[in-house]
């Protein structure tokens, strides 16, 4: 900076390998409208100073926001644009499980019946009635009943531990519940009226079939989905018609379906991405394929399913469709047109890899359960962006700002948190005010009467052209193999049991492991504390996906100086064998060695006994298809997953193989050298890449 006759004359060196032209331009134009801000009102405070040249500030909050579509004047309710649908084609198949089916008309009927009988047991609008059922039939006609009597479902996972699921029909009042029979057994104490879809149904198939008259708006509630907690507690988000509506309409609009379309349900229902797998095809005359129960976590299953029934369109989380592309296959999935991902961040390789081997739409979906599903959306293209997959730009009527934390625009390629505005906006959190107030925010940039932002928590920031990349979390919640979780509810929920002072749950993450959760944890003074206590706790209180795959037992925790948990002091996890019920018992037979030589690769752990659970020792599904691939070429055999889930042990698993096939099966003994090399190289490893993961977290926000 120099003085010249005219003023102040500046000059900016930069590095061309750092900094492209257009960046370092758009720098000045910030630093000059901040020197103009100072000296206009040299009194104000520094965070209210303006930094953004009123031309970029239009850019991002008007132009990269101008969204705003009008799909039809006269909206209806989700059930309504179905019917509308069934008169259009009665006769065709709507929805097919296994070996059976309904027509449009037998599933309106059916939906009728059930909708008729709840508005007999109290159902209208704002009235939660809890659904608790496998994937089947019955949980198409019950949703679809439940929304034409007016109410809104409550999705229960019968996989819930029975505390979760009690919880959530308190909280949510739930005074009607539709489940099965085989169901009733496992369910917790309620008061509620149970009805099940298929003993009561012959008292349900007295009621009338036509459809019922229209009582209620498109901002009645449609459905109220849980969401992991960090309280301890799962939160209840209350979604409307509107919501979904705009959701739907957005969806046909840009990747429009025919009835020539088979759409694949199979994310478990309890999640919001699983309720536009049911809607996409009923709204569009296709035909809606329900997966087995628990065939979301088989690959080689969903791959023959697809190629079998000509599947069209498929919602894959990145994890799910990295085992899909290991377990070898997909390339011959001919019928498939569009590959939806969303749930966790897409890396390059992996959309590489598919576009490699399959010609396929592939999209990159990102939205919170708070915003109805879907805010943003990118069509992939190979090789347009060779570091990252962005998350795109914003859906119909939906506007996106990344603010600091003066809710202040930032400024292209700066990070800050991204906040979610338009008719996508949840109304916010069942019975929880205060939460509700804190995360859906007042929108500073719309005068529209009630408009809000949802506080998501990502780290986010524009790419040049208005893209958006994602780059983390401002707090710790993650996502694990597309599962969203708050690591507070697990650390709340460890901190209940009587014998533990104090406990902290992280991610680890490895080449070797991938995603998993590691929990540390504290005993109270004089208490002795194990594993084995930890992990059963746990499983009475969480899904399985939430409970830590590694418990480190410290006597206390590490502090800093202030007295604050110092997560970059936390030891790093050993590779040693965890603590287990199971005794150790070495592996005797060259098939037991041979097993037990690639769970060790593929676990991380340098000890494994005949009898360890390959679950309790951290493994899921992820693991079980890169094992299951490694077993059936050593062994050569064909070695299912199904096969895996029922002999978890190396013990039973080599048992389950017949005298025949062990007296005549040859296999490769793997090189035992291999996987004691990159254990070594993994545990190396993990201690660098874990201070790095702890400073991030270190340095970022906290929970809600």
């Amino acid at each position: 900076m120099v003085e010249i006759k005219q003023g102040l004359m500046g000059t900016l060196e930069y590095n061309t390998d750092l900094f492209n032209a257009d960046t370092i331009t758009r720098m000045l134009g910030h630093f000059q409208t901040l020197l103009e801000g100072i000296v206009a009102n040299p009194e104000q405070q520094i965070c209210d100073l303006p930094l953004l040249p009123k031309t970029e500030q239009h850019q991002l909050l008007v132009e990269w926001n101008n969204t705003q579509t009008n799909y039809i004047q006269n909206k209806c309710c989700i059930h309504e644009l179905f019917e509308a649908q069934v008169e259009r084609s009665p006769d065709a198949i709507a929805v097919i499980f296994e070996d059976e089916q309904l027509t449009y008309e037998e599933l309106n009927h059916r939906a009728n019946q059930l909708a008729h009988y709840l508005r007999s047991l109290g159902v209208k609008p704002e009235v939660l009635v809890g659904i608790c059922v496998e994937r089947s039939l019955e949980m198409v006609i019950g949703i679809l009943g439940i929304l034409k009597a007016g109410g809104a479902y409550v999705p229960l996972d019968p996989a819930y531990p029975k505390e979760r699921l009690a919880f959530m029909l308190e909280d949510a009042q739930i005074s009607v519940l539709l489940t099965q029979q085989r169901l009733v057994k496992e369910l917790p104490q309620r008061e509620a009226k149970v009805v099940c879809l298929d003993a009561d149904w012959e008292i349900i198939a007295q009621k009338n079939h036509k459809n019922l008259s229209t009582k209620f708006t498109f901002k009645n509630l449609a459905y109220v989905i849980y969401t992991s907690g960090s309280t301890g507690k799962p939160k209840g988000v209350m979604l409307s018609h509107s919501n979904l509506y705009n959701h739907m309409f957005w969806m046909q609009a840009t990747f429009p379906l025919t009835k020539k379309d088979k759409v694949l349900q199979k994310t478990p229902f309890g999640f919001d991405a699983s309720v536009w797998e049911f809607y996409a095809p009923l709204l569009a005359g296709g035909q809606l394929l329900i997966a087995k129960p628990g065939g979301h976590t088989d690959s080689a299953y969903l791959l023959k399913l697809i190629a079998q029934q000509q599947v069209t369109t498929v919602q894959l989380v990145p994890s799910l469709l990295q085992m899909l592309l290991e377990q070898g296959g997909i390339e011959t999935c001919h019928s498939l047109k569009h590959v939806f991902c969303g749930g966790e961040i897409l890396p390059v390789t992996l959309q590489e890899s598919l576009l490699s081997k399959l010609d396929v739409n592939l999209h990159n979906l990102y939205g919170p359960t708070e915003a109805c599903i879907d805010a943003t959306f990118w069509n992939c293209q190979r090789e347009i962006y060779p570091q990252l997959v962005p998350i795109g730009r914003p859906i119909s009527n939906t506007q996106i700002y990344i603010l600091d934390q003066n809710l202040q625009p930032v400024p292209v390629g700066v990070p800050g948190e991204l906040y979610i505005g338009g008719v996508g906006v949840a109304r916010g959190y069942l019975n929880l005010p205060e939460l509700t107030a804190i995360k859906f925010i007042p929108n500073p940039f719309s005068n529209e009467s009630g408009s809000r932002l949802y506080k998501t928590g990502d780290l986010v920031r524009y790419l040049p052209n208005g893209d958006i990349e994602i780059l983390g979390r401002i707090d710790y919640q993650v996502k694990i193999r597309g599962f969203r979780i708050e690591l507070g509810e697990i650390e709340a929920r460890l901190n209940q049991h009587a014998k533990v002072r104090e406990a902290v749950v992280v991610t680890w993450d490895d080449e070797l492991t991938d995603k998993r959760l590691v929990a540390y944890v504290s005993p109270q003074s004089n208490q002795e504390l194990t594993v084995i206590e930890l992990r059963s706790f746990l499983k009475e209180k969480l899904p399985e996906y939430m409970i830590p795959s590694t418990f480190v037992l410290l006597q206390t925790l590490p502090l800093t100086p202030n007295g604050k948990l110092d997560r970059r002091s936390l030891p790093a996890p050993e590779t040693l064998r965890p603590e287990l019920e199971a005794t150790y018992v070495m592996p005797q037979t060259e098939m037991e060695q041979a097993i037990a030589t690639i769970w060790q690769k593929a676990l991380n752990i340098e000890n494994i006994g005949i009898h360890d659970n390959f679950f309790e020792l951290g493994g899921h599904s992820l693991l079980l298809v890169k094992v299951n691939s490694q077993l059936r070429e050593i062994f050569k055999t064909d070695l299912s997953l199904l096969d895996m889930f029922r002999y978890p042990t190396i013990s039973s698993l080599a048992q389950s193989f017949s005298p025949i096939k062990n007296q005549t099966t040859s296999f490769h003994k793997p090189n035992n050298d291999i996987p004691v090399e990159k254990l070594k190289d993994g545990k190396a490893n993990q201690k660098k890449r874990l201070q790095k993961i702890k400073s991030i977290s270190n340095s970022s926000g906290v929970n809600e």
